[in-house]
């Protein structure tokens, strides 16, 4: 497994919860909206990294904390988001069309 899979595979997976979570919670909304909610979710959560109160930073250093929030502001965290939103994307269009034939 590459460096940059085990480093940025965690990000895409959690963008790709994010993303089918809104596509259950908001069904009615196309597929796109979804996913630009998720990206623009996503990208909120990368942003309020850089906010450090204590606070924050507490919630931050629990395990749920960290796996929800984040700890740590990285750019690249955004390739992997929109790579997972992509993912949940084509998947959800893929398993539309599938079940219109049957």
């Amino acid at each position: 497994m590459s460096a940059s899979l085990r480093k940025y595979g965690g990000d895409g997976l959690w963008a790709l919860m994010v993303f089918l979570s809104f596509a259950f919670l908001f069904h009615r909304l196309s597929t796109g909206r979804v996913a630009l909610t998720a990206f623009c979710f996503a990208s909120l959560v990368e942003f309020s990294q850089l906010y450090h109160a204590s606070w924050i930073d507490a919630i931050r250093q629990t395990t749920l904390g960290r796996l929800s929030l984040g700890s740590t502001f990285n750019w690249p965290d955004f390739i992997a988001y929109a790579f997972g939103i992509i993912f949940g994307t084509l998947l959800e269009i893929l398993l539309r069309q599938h079940f219109r034939r049957t």
